[in-house]
C-alpha cells in the first residue's frame, strides 16, 4: 500500500462555540491509502483539548510510513490491530487510516460499507443539527436559518434556561442539550425541571469527565436520559459508563476508528446502554463513515458538513435530518479534485 495525506483548515459557516471555547476553522487530516490502483480515504480532525494536532499526525505518519505501507491488507480489523500497536499514542491518526482502510476494502469488494455489514441504510435515526453557544438572538437566528427536526443545543452558560426558553418559542423540534462537561451536580438537578418544560429529550455529558460520583447521583435522580461523551473515549470506558449514564456517544476519532466503534456498539447493547455516534466537525469523508453505521445506533450527530463552509468530498445528502448516501462502494464518497 501507499499512503498520502493532506492538511485542510476548513472554515465554519458561523464561529463554533462550546463551553470549552470558540473556533472559526476546523483543522483536519485527510489520508489516502492506495492498493492495486484502488484508493480509500479517511479523516481525523484535530481537537485542541485532546492535544492532538494535524502536525502531530503528519509527524507520526512520516516516522512510521514504511510500516504503515508494508502491511498486506486482508481485512480492516486486522489492519486496525496492527496500527493500534504501531501508533499507540495517536488514536486520531489510527482512526483516519482505519476509515481509509474500510473505504479501500469496500471498493475492493465493490460494495458500500453498510452492505458489507448487512444493514438497511434506509433504517435508523435522523441526524441532529448543532446550535453553538452565542447570544440568544444569534442562536435563534441560526436555528431559523436551518429548519430541522432535531437540534443539539450547546449549553454551559449562565443563561442556559433562557436560551432554551427562547429557542422553544420558535420551533417544536426535538431538543438535545450538550453541556460539554460544564455543569455541577447541583446545577443539573436545579435546572432539570426547566429542561423538561422546554422539551429536552436527553442530556449529553453534563459533568466533568471523571466525576463518576456525581454522575452516579444524577443517574439515580435524573428523569432525562444522560449520554456520556468526554467520559466515553475508549472501548474500556463503555463498561464504566453503565450505572452512571443511560447511553454513550461514540466518536470515531477519539476511539480510533470504525473498527473499535463497531465493538463499542455491541458492548453498549449488551449493557443496555443507548448508543449515539457523534461527529467532531468532520468533512464529508469522516461523516460518511458515520453515515454507513446509522442503522446500528439510536441517535446520530453527523452535521459536520452542514456546519462547515468548506468541504473536501461529495457523496452525502441531507433531507431534513434523513441522511442519504450515494450507494457507491466503500464510504460512498468522491473526493474533490483539489484534494487529490
Amino acid at each position: 500500500m501507499k499512503i498520502r495525506y493532506w492538511y485542510h483548515n476548513l472554515k465554519f459557516r458561523h464561529p463554533f462555540t462550546i463551553s470549552k471555547g470558540t473556533k472559526t476553522h476546523q483543522p483536519t487530516l485527510i489520508v489516502e491509502l492506495e492498493h492495486l490502483g484502488i484508493k480509500g480515504y479517511g479523516e481525523a480532525p484535530a481537537i485542541a483539548y485532546y492535544n492532538i494536532s494535524v502536525e502531530k499526525m503528519i509527524e507520526d505518519i512520516e516516522q512510521k510510513k514504511n510500516f504503515i505501507e508494508k502491511f498486506a491488507l486482508t481485512t480492516p480489523d486486522r489492519y486496525w490491530h496492527y496500527l493500534h500497536h504501531l501508533i499507540p499514542q495517536n488514536p486520531f491518526l489510527v482512526c483516519a487510516i482505519d476509515i481509509a482502510a474500510w473505504d479501500l476494502y469496500g471498493k475492493m469488494k465493490q460494495k458500500p460499507l453498510y452492505q458489507l455489514w448487512n444493514l438497511d441504510i434506509n433504517k435508523g435515526p435522523l441526524t441532529d443539527y448543532t446550535i453553538g453557544i452565542d447570544s440568544i438572538d444569534k442562536m435563534v437566528e441560526k436555528m431559523k436559518e436551518k429548519p430541522w427536526p432535531i437540534y443539539k443545543i450547546k449549553l454551559g452558560t449562565d443563561k442556559d434556561v433562557e436560551i432554551l426558553q427562547a429557542l422553544r418559542k420558535h420551533t417544536d423540534a426535538v431538543f438535545y442539550v450538550d453541556a460539554n462537561a460544564a455543569w455541577k451536580v447541583d446545577e443539573v438537578l436545579k435546572i432539570i425541571p426547566a429542561l423538561q418544560e422546554a422539551g429536552v429529550e436527553l442530556i449529553e455529558q453534563p459533568l466533568a469527565k471523571d466525576d463518576w460520583e456525581g454522575m452516579k447521583i444524577l443517574f439515580e435522580k435524573s428523569p432525562l436520559p444522560l449520554i456520556a461523551d468526554e467520559s466515553c473515549v475508549h472501548e474500556s470506558d463503555v463498561e464504566k459508563c453503565a450505572d452512571h449514564f443511560h447511553g454513550i456517544n461514540i466518536k470515531l476519532t477519539k476511539c480510533s476508528g470504525i473498527t473499535p466503534a463497531l465493538r463499542m456498539i455491541n458492548k453498549a447493547k449488551e449493557l443496555n446502554l443507548k448508543t449515539m455516534i457523534g461527529c467532531m466537525n468532520e468533512s464529508t469523508v469522516g461523516s460518511a463513515a458515520i453515515a454507513n453505521m446509522i442503522p446500528l445506533i439510536d441517535h446520530v450527530d453527523m452535521d459536520g458538513p452542514l456546519l462547515l463552509e468548506e468541504d473536501v468530498a461529495t457523496g452525502i445528502q441531507y433531507d431534513f435530518g434523513r441522511v442519504k448516501l450515494s450507494g457507491k462502494a466503500g464510504l460512498g464518497i468522491e473526493m474533490e479534485m483539489e484534494a487529490v
